[in-house]
């Protein structure tokens, strides 16, 4: 037999003996017996269920030997089991890049991208993504999530590079007094903020709404909404109508709620909110109802509610509220909104046309997102991500856009190292945020025309591009006769104040005096001999009587006045500037107030309560000294005769 030299047999025997030595290494173990001893003894530990000894000794053997891959990841795991997430986080990033890629480490690989995408760190959780995927179970739940999150570390890291610009600014320490406040809704005019607050972060510190006041352009301190809604249970996540005349806000667990949380309804006469309501099982169900987002004229509400019936498991939901003061069964917003995820936080926007809401469902940044989606013909259209810095890899939630489209509002971290955890911020709204329609308002009050007292009256608002379309409905407070409308840039409105025992006025807002707050005060006339109003929303062409489509809105809410009083009498009554020959204008004026009385009895109106007659340019309301003046003469009347 040849023997083999000796110096080849010595080396072959070296690496017999360091083969356990070197496999243990190269596997994440260690070559320092201490520390391996502590990290036997941790996995015994581990085994006996003694996690904070387990944890003291893998502790340890890191200690004794900083490059122990092994060692790190086990503390990561049980830093995971007693949700130390951050702990973990850090183990797993020192542990896993000191041991080699096998698949029995792919549930490790998927812990630790959840825990660096939940820190933003999109490059190791995609790194580590895609290691579960190389490795781990291809048709797994698990699986399935990292392909999704893969995706919104994509768009996370393509959005940071494009940042939107956004600069928000605190409100300040009067508005910021609490511990947290979050939820901001504003008015129509931008001079009421509504908002939840409490003074701690503990789940027993209480949840209450405050309303701060702006005076001469600035924001005064908060004070508790009412003593009528705040309690001692907890009260938040809260919406107003455009007039702040209404208010519907989430309670929990309240006597008579019909599950864990229920939406609830106030409203105001004067400085006095109503005892809040239960909205009641049309609404409300034994599942989650919350977060609720009132339309400028408090007659239909968005909220998010985990009931059955959705596309996943917080969905988003609407019901509009009825002619006799119900609500209508909520309808899920369907698939375009909702997603299997999460949906919550939804803001309309006071024109009605954007909705802004928090998805997890759609790629973003991670955790919730802030979407906007814009009415289209057949509903919402495809809702779009708003970016970063707005959205983190942290849920977003709770925005607000006023109406013109100028200013917005939001919650987030104060950074001021004081009490404030949470602030209240405003910021110029980017381009790329505004909502479809830019909105402005108009406000005013109603009146009793003899008395001159203050009226409560329904003030309807129609599109006159869309016949026979309400687009608001609103009440005139009792106490004050103040009511506040939403308008619509570039939109032609048709508006009507009504009150028992009184005329229908009515009033033409034009598309070109939208672009700036209208103050419109209305004085009606009670239903006495002689009491007149006019008909502005008739609309005839030059020169002719034939009434045009868009004057139907007026027709109608006329046959209906004249319904709801059927034993009056009226004269129709038509006018014309003194542009022409005044036998011409006389003829015409006639015609249109005949072509009016027609209409009302193909309707149903007797004809024996009319009087048609045409009184030419003979009763001028104002001098015809301008174009402006003239169109005011031009005109159809009511009289009570």
């Amino acid at each position: 037999m040849q023997r083999l030299p000796l110096l080849p047999l010595l080396l072959l025997a070296f690496l017999l003996a360091a083969s356990p030595v070197m496999a243990q290494i190269s596997s994440g173990g260690s070559s320092n017996k201490k520390a391996q001893s502590a990290f036997d003894e941790g996995i015994k530990n581990i085994q006996g269920r003694n996690f904070e000894k387990a944890l003291e000794l893998f502790q340890e053997a890191v200690k004794r030997d900083t490059t122990f891959g092994e060692a790190y990841v086990e503390a990561a795991g049980l830093y995971r089991i007693l949700q130390k997430e951050e702990e973990a986080y850090q183990f797993y990033r020192r542990g896993l890049s000191k041991m080699p890629d096998k698949p029995g480490r792919s549930a490790d690989y998927y812990n630790y991208a959840e825990l660096a995408f939940a820190r933003g760190q999109y490059d190791q959780a995609s790194t580590f993504y895609q290691k579960y995927l190389q490795y781990g179970k291809k048709n797994s739940r698990q699986a399935q999530r990292a392909n999704q999150q893969l995706v919104n570390a994509t768009f996370a890291q393509k959005a940071m590079a494009n940042p939107v610009n956004f600069n928000p600014q605190p409100l300040g320490e009067k508005v910021n007094m609490f511990g947290l406040q979050y939820s901001p809704v504003l008015t129509t005019d931008q001079q009421a903020l509504l908002f939840t607050a409490r003074n701690g972060s503990g789940p027993l510190d209480d949840e209450n709404l405050y309303l701060a006041s702006r005076k001469d352009g600035q924001w005064q301190a908060p004070v508790s909404v009412s003593e009528a809604i705040n309690t001692e249970l907890n009260e938040g996540a809260a919406s107003l109508s455009g007039d702040g005349r209404v208010l519907v806000f989430t309670s929990c667990n309240r006597q008579d709620s019909y599950g864990s949380c229920d939406l609830y309804i106030s409203y105001r006469e004067g400085n006095e909110w109503s005892k809040p309501k239960n909205m009641g099982r049309n609404v409300n169900t034994s599942s989650w109802d919350s977060q609720p987002s009132l339309s400028a004229d408090g007659r239909t509400i968005y909220f998010a509610s985990n009931r059955k019936g959705g596309q996943g498991g917080e969905d988003l939901w609407m019901t509009q509220q009825q002619e006799d003061g119900t609500w209508r069964i909520p309808v899920n917003l369907g698939p375009k909104v909702n997603t299997p995820g999460r949906e919550n936080s939804p803001f309309l926007h006071a024109s009605g046309n954007t909705l802004y809401y928090a998805t997890d469902g759609l790629p973003g940044m991670g955790g919730l997102d802030l979407f906007k989606a814009n009415r289209e013909k057949n509903g919402w259209g495809t809702p779009e991500n708003m970016g970063y810095p707005l959205n983190t890899h942290r849920d977003e939630s709770s925005i607000f856009i006023s109406p013109d489209n100028k200013t917005g509002y939001y919650s987030g971290q104060a950074g001021s190292g004081g009490k404030v955890e949470v602030a209240l911020l405003q910021f110029e709204v980017p381009e790329v945020w505004k909502g479809k329609t830019i909105s402005s308002f108009a406000q005013g009050r109603v009146f009793d025309a003899q008395t001159r007292k203050p009226l409560k009256a329904t003030v309807q608002v129609y599109d006159l591009d869309s016949a026979g379309v309400i687009s608001q409905q609103v009440s005139s407070d009792k106490a004050s006769g103040e009511y506040t409308i939403v308008v619509n840039q570039k939109q032609r409105y048709a508006l009507y104040v009504t009150a028992p025992g009184h005329v229908l006025e009515s009033r033409h807002i034009s598309a070109s005096s939208t672009s700036a707050p209208l103050a419109l005060d209305f004085y009606l006339q009670p239903l006495n001999k002689g009491a007149k109003a006019v008909l502005s929303n008739l609309f005839f062409d030059t020169g002719k009587a034939d009434l045009r489509p868009e004057s139907q809105t007026e027709l109608d809410k006329l046959f209906q006045f004249l319904k709801a009083n059927p034993k009056i009498q009226v004269e129709i009554a038509g006018h014309t500037d003194n542009v022409g020959q005044a036998a011409a204008n006389q003829k015409l004026s006639e015609a249109r107030a005949k072509a009016v009385v027609k209409y009302l009895v193909s309707k149903g109106a007797p004809a024996s309560i009319f009087q048609a007659k045409g009184y030419g340019p003979s009763q001028p309301a104002a001098p015809n000294t301008s174009e402006e003046n003239r169109q005011l003469n031009r005109r159809i009347e009511l009289q009570i005769l």
